[in-house]
Parts: structure tokens; sequence; C-alpha cells
């Protein structure tokens, strides 16, 4: 096959997962070629919310404070019965991730913000529209992409060294290639209801959840000024049932809403997937990401940002492929690390839905308060981790979360370089590598060897002062909150090499070899 290749990497799909991963490779240098059937961004609101782990992706590549412009923080989250009762609240606790821990949003908007993100890498980053994927075949050097225009007809291919697939749950590109998605679709149909807010009503910011065996219901706050509520229809209810606005209002009467607070601007039905495909890698060079690899109830808020995630995680490995810094077999390591973290937030959707439907038993809503009493973090909340996947040393407890430093993601506090530059820890760390010492300078840690592993990937070394102390160093970094060195100093850590992604990769606790695969 031909070598001659028109792009780095091909996208298809042009969704929340491609235009990241447009995103995440233009800002490495990867060239691509995404392909997208719709010129339009799809006008629905889908997802409803982002938290601090996908805000510091999109701070990577410089598109956080726009992103923020149309969203607004989400300061908690309760769940209550339609006589009024508050039987859980949950307030989102201040992030340690370098932004607020939630962020309600508006899926359009945000679509937007990633599309011109990606415009900015001009030639780089190409975007082909009103073109369908027809065939997607792979060699042992490359991919090749055929595609059809939808106006003309015509076929044409290009030639790529990777391809991810990653428009949607159809995923024509799983199927032609026959990988099976496995798992269940629920049979309960779900309208979801979005408004414009004409007036405030009591705590329209709080996430709310109706908790009802028969009608549970969604409530929740979008960016804008936007509101959806997400409503089962009942057996014997079909979508015909709730073709009009008229029809739709009293749904909305039930939870307490009227004509005076919102306008109806559109609706639509869901069925909810509990849905993974059997492999994410096809073949050498095809990748499925997002909805395309894997689907989750809503619940959590977690499917597009998931598909997100898995695009961040994969560009950074396949720029270190590409550039030679980098083994091919760290590739594998995307579905090591990334279909856990999906299951784990499946899980947490799964078990949120059971408490929306008033499912849970006496004992678990008894341990569900006592925790909640104690101040216990939920598992929607809890940090970043990686039990498995491209790391040194890692150690697993039996809830399957790390129990030191390696496979967390460091805290992100408000730091200084030496000439006193004072901003987001990851501005002054940049893109890459770089390995942190605890008012240490690292290379004085690492033997001789692990240094030479490590310099061969291009980490930077960077000593870590407290705000009191003097630096050192040209490249030293002051942790003014003092967050990073507590962390460190949690976990029994000296020493971290910190990926691109800011997870720990190796700590000195455990071992700073360069992971093996």
């Amino acid at each position: 096959m031909s070598t001659n290749y028109d792009t780095d990497v091909a996208i298809i799909g042009y969704g929340p997962s491609g235009v990241a991963a447009a995103n995440a490779l233009g800002a490495l240098g990867v060239t691509a070629i995404a392909f997208e059937r719709d010129h339009d961004i799809y006008a629905r609101a889908r997802a409803v919310t982002v938290n601090d782990w996908t805000m510091r992706h999109f701070q990577s590549v410089g598109l956080d404070q726009q992103a923020k412009a149309e969203m607004d923080p989400t300061v908690a989250l309760r769940w209550i019965t339609y006589d009024g009762a508050e039987l859980l609240r949950t307030p989102f606790p201040p992030g340690e991730l370098g932004h607020a821990t939630s962020y309600a949003i508006y899926q359009p908007a945000l679509e937007q913000t990633l599309r011109d993100g990606a415009s900015r890498y001009g030639d780089k980053i190409r975007v082909e529209y009103g073109a369908t994927v027809v065939d997607v075949t792979q060699d042992v050097d490359g991919v090749t992409v055929t595609t059809r225009d939808m106006v003309t007809d015509e076929e044409s291919s290009v030639r790529a060294r990777y391809a991810l697939a990653c428009h949607g749950g159809e995923a024509r590109t799983r199927e032609h290639l026959g990988v099976k998605l496995l798992g269940d679709t629920l049979d309960v149909r779900w309208v979801v209801i979005d408004g414009k807010v004409k007036r405030w009503w009591p705590n329209r910011h709080i996430l709310t959840f109706w908790s009802d065996r028969e009608r549970p219901v969604v409530d929740i706050a979008l960016g804008r000024d936007n509101h959806r509520w997400e409503i089962p229809l009942n057996p014997g209810e079909t979508d015909a049932d709730f073709d009009s606005p008229e029809k739709i209002w009293p749904l909305l009467e039930s939870v307490g809403v009227s004509h005076e607070e919102i306008d109806i601007h559109g609706w639509a039905f869901y069925s909810h997937h509990i849905r993974s495909a059997e492999k994410w890698r096809l073949g050498e060079r095809l990748f499925l990401l997002g909805d395309a690899a894997h689907l989750m109830p809503p619940w959590a808020g977690s499917g597009m940002q998931s598909g997100i995630r898995d695009a961040f995680n994969l560009a950074w490995k396949l720029a270190g492929v590409l550039d030679g810094t980098l083994p091919e077999i760290i590739l594998d390591s995307y579905e090591a690390e990334r279909r856990p973290n999906v299951d784990f937030y499946t899980g947490v959707s799964i078990q949120l839905g059971r408490i929306i439907k008033q499912e849970l038993t006496p004992e678990e809503q008894a341990g569900l308060a006592a925790a909640q009493e104690s101040g216990e973090l939920p598992p929607l909340l809890w940090p970043p981790t990686y039990p498995a996947g491209w790391f040194t040393g890692i150690s697993a407890d039996p809830m399957g979360m790390p129990e030191g430093a390696v496979g967390r993601m460091i805290p992100q506090p408000r730091a200084a370089n030496v000439q006193g530059l004072i901003g987001p820890l990851d501005d002054l760390l940049g893109s890459g590598f770089v390995v942190l010492g605890d008012n240490v300078d690292p290379v004085t840690v690492l033997s001789p060897a692990e240094k030479t592993a490590w310099d061969a990937i291009g980490v930077r070394y960077i000593a870590v002062r407290a705000a009191d102390q003097a630096t050192e160093g040209p490249d030293d970094v002051v942790d003014i909150d003092g967050t990073l060195l507590a962390w460190l100093r949690r976990y029994g850590a000296r020493v971290v090499v910190v990926r691109p992604d800011r997870f720990v990769a190796a700590a000195d606790s455990t071992g700073l070899s360069i992971p093996a695969l």
C-alpha cells in the first residue's frame, strides 16, 4: 500500500469526541482531516454538564475561558419528592483541578467553541462537511478512508496513518468491521424538553432530581438561559402522545413550571443504553471513541465527557508515536485506561438512576444518608483516576482506586515561575512530560538509567517550592496555594513523573522507571 499520506489522522465524525480530538491533535502539531455528514451543529442540547477534569482538557488547548463564557457553575444537586420533601442534597465542593467542580453547559454553544478552536490550526486541521464515510480499510502502514459527497455523489479517498471513529452510537465503521456492541437498551422511553427561561423560579440553579417510582424527573439549568427536563413515558404512552406543546405542558406543570417561567423551544425522545464495543482498537490503526465505543445512561452527566476524555487520552499518545518519542505499543494503553473509567461512570450513572427512581433498599438508603452525614464525597465527585495502563508501580484498593500518587491526576494550584509570573500550574508546566520534585531538584533523585529513559521522551525537570521559600533553579515553580505540595506528601511522593494529561506515571515511592508495556 502507498505510504504517501494525506494527513496523520483521519477523524470520522465531528461531534464532541471528534472536534475534541481535532483540538487535542492540532495543539500537539498533528495534522488531521475530519469527515462530517452535517454542515451545522445539532441544534438540540444533549449533554448537560462538564466537570473540572474535562475543563482542564479544554485549558490544555487554550479554550477553557471561551468555554466558561457559555457556562454556569453548578452549586449543588438534590433529590426531592413531588410533595416537596428533600431526600438528599449534595453541595459541589471547591475542586483541586483549577476549575469549578461542575458546570452547566449548553451543548451547541460548547461545540461551536470547540469548532472555532480547531479552526485556529488552519490547514493542519481540515474538515470536510457533507461527506459520508462509505469504506475504511487499513494495512500495516496506514488507513484509507473512502467518502461520498452527499451532494454530488462523488467518491474520494484519503490516506492517513491512523483513524478515529467518532461518529456516535450508530457507528457505521464499527459495524462495517464487524465489531459487536455489547450490553442492553433499557425499555423505558424518555421525553427530553428544552425551554428558554422567562422568569426565575425558586432554586432553579440547583440540579434537581424529582424522585418517584412512576415519573422521576431530571430538572437542570443549562448554560445561557436554557433549562432541561427529562421525563419517562409511562407504560402505554408513546411518542405520539406528546406531539404538541399542549400535550407537553402537563408534564412540566407537574413539577411546578408554568408559561410564566419558560417558553418551550423543543423536545425529543430517547432510550437509555448501557453498551460498550467489544474492543476499542480495531487492528493496529483504527480506534473507537465516544458513543462509537460506549453508551451509558445520562444520570452521571458523563457520556459526552467520556468521549472528550477518550480523545485527549489518545491524542498525546498518537503524537508521541508519530514523532518517534513513544513506542507504538503505548496505543494499547488507550483502552486499558479508558474502559475501566467509562465502566466506573456507567456504574455511577446506574446507581444515581436507582436513587431517582426510588429503587434503593432501606439498607441502601440508610447507607446513603450515613455517607452524606459523614461528609464523604459521592462517587460522582471522586477525583480522576486510572487504575491500570501506562504507569509504573500502580496499585489499587478493593474499590479499584489507586492507593498512591501513581494513576491519579495532580491538583492544579495557582503557581508562579522564578520571575514571579502567577497563573494556573498547567500553564507554567507546558504541554509535555514533567518530573516534579517536592522542594528538591528531581534530577538528583533519579538514577542515571531512569534519567536517560525519561530524557528520551523530552521531559522537563522542575522543583516545586513553597510560597515562603526562595527559588533556586531557573525552572522552579512556586506552589502559592500549597495544594500540590500537600497532595504529594499525602501520598508519600517526593518526586513524580507527570504525563501530558497530568496523571502521575511514576513516583519515587513505587519506582521512577519508565512504564513498561
